[in-house]
């Protein structure tokens, strides 16, 4: 029988096998994230109305966005330090079936009518979100560098299919739910529970031999190869923290504005008369347009640059919020314009800037950084949320709006002057 360190050879002396592993793994992340998004999106329409029934007020329904965000990022650290011990099969299997886990706790709190339960279960099940955003890495593991961005954009658009299917099993999974004797609110979170878990069976069976083992593997060869003829020692390799500082600016900039607009867009319309529908409506549009032109802007990300698609980012973000301050309440369609070109310049940021920290790292270090970046995302976006109403209250949505603008626009000066010194 083949050994591990024979396995790991094989790939490294066979370029083909590398190309082939890459796309397998490419097609197995692709089934874990429709799995995961799946998980993901059935838990958060809910969650605030399971918290309000089993709490009887609406006092605290916002606090279970609030504890799996923090879940979420807690596990984004731990989940990037086991991939980087251990590779990805681990550490994205572990996160996707801990958060099935918390699902599963969830439920039983809403049987037993717990409200303890549920909050400690809701921190348990963000590590699924986080693990959901962690994924879109491991495709780039093998990844050539013109090939990144397309291997991130592949994990985010299959996520869509998952996060369009969860919302919309919601009441069939409610009537389940009743029929097993169970309160129908906690239906999504048995969904949500068992595509979580399923995730992490897919991931942890078939994701062999790791991706990451055999890049890390690969880079050791290399730079022994390179040492070889320049006839040196072999270094140790080194982040680009020029390269890795931006790409994390870029993320977090995008997502504080995304959620700070996103937020409070259903609140300003609900202010000037527009019923639920219409909310619904553009809040969909919204996110089709974060995650459905991936693709397209993965190949743009590879073929004209992370940079410049990084400079796009906050162009298009400050577009979107002088066009959301200024168009008229009762004009629906550019408001929805304003909501959907704030979805693509989040989905230009948070593409240029995933494939500028995979370009910044190496296989040694690359998993741990990841984690530590994804921590700063999932915090940016609860202090986005939080940050959003209180700016509506002491001013309104147009300051929101054209100060996000503003704050999106800082970008441009930013990944310039990153683009000078890193030359």
């Amino acid at each position: 029988m083949e050994s591990q360190k024979d396995l790991v050879q094989s790939y490294i002396d066979n370029s083909e096998k590398q190309k082939q592993l890459y796309k397998r793994t490419l097609i197995i992340i692709i089934i874990a994230q429709v799995l995961g998004g799946a998980g993901l999106a059935a838990g958060i329409t809910v969650g605030a109305l399971l918290a309000e029934d089993l709490l009887g007020s609406n006092t605290l329904a916002g606090l279970p966005i609030a504890l799996f965000t923090l879940g979420s990022a807690v596990a984004a650290l731990i989940i990037g330090n086991i991939s980087q011990r251990y590779g990805r099969r681990i550490g994205l299997a572990s996160g996707f079936i801990t958060g099935g886990i918390g699902a599963v706790g969830v439920v039983i709190s809403a049987i037993y009518d717990n409200v303890l339960l549920l909050f400690i279960a809701l921190l348990v099940y963000g590590a699924g979100t986080a693990t959901n955003l962690q994924a879109r890495y491991a495709g780039t593991d093998l990844a050539s560098e013109k090939q990144r961005a397309t291997a991130v954009s592949m994990a985010m658009v299959s996520t869509t299919f998952g996060a369009v299917a969860g919302p919309n099993l919601v009441g069939v999974m409610s009537k389940f739910a009743l029929s097993i004797g169970v309160p129908s609110l906690a239906g999504p979170f048995i969904l949500a529970g068992v595509a979580f878990i399923l995730a992490g069976v897919v991931l942890f069976v078939l994701l062999r031999p790791d991706p990451l083992k055999i890049a890390q593997a690969l880079a050791v060869n290399n730079k022994k190869v390179e040492a070889r003829v320049n006839n040196q020692t072999v270094e140790a390799p080194k982040l680009n923290k020029h390269i890795i500082v931006i790409g994390a600016t870029v993320m977090v900039v995008t997502q504080i504005v995304m959620v700070a607009v996103m937020t409070m867009t259903p609140v300003h319309m609900g202010g000037h008369g527009h019923g639920l529908s219409a909310v619904g409506l553009i809040i969909g549009f919204h996110i089709g347009a974060m995650y459905l032109p991936s693709l397209i802007t993965g190949v743009l990300v590879d073929k004209i640059g992370r940079k410049t698609m990084a400079i796009a980012a906050g162009i298009t973000l400050l577009i979107s919020g002088v066009l959301a301050a200024y168009a008229p309440t009762e004009s629906l369609t550019l408001l929805t314009i304003a909501l959907i070109l704030l979805g693509l310049g989040w989905n230009f940021g948070l593409i240029s800037g995933t494939t500028l920290i995979v370009d910044g790292t190496t296989p040694s270090n690359r998993a741990k950084v990841q984690g530590t970046v994804d921590v700063l995302i999932a915090l940016s976006g609860a202090a986005g949320g939080a940050l959003s109403g209180m700016v509506v209250a002491g001013s309104s949505f147009a300051v929101l709006s054209v100060g996000s603008g503003v704050i999106s626009l800082l970008l441009v000066p930013a990944v310039l002057f990153v683009l000078k010194s890193d030359k």
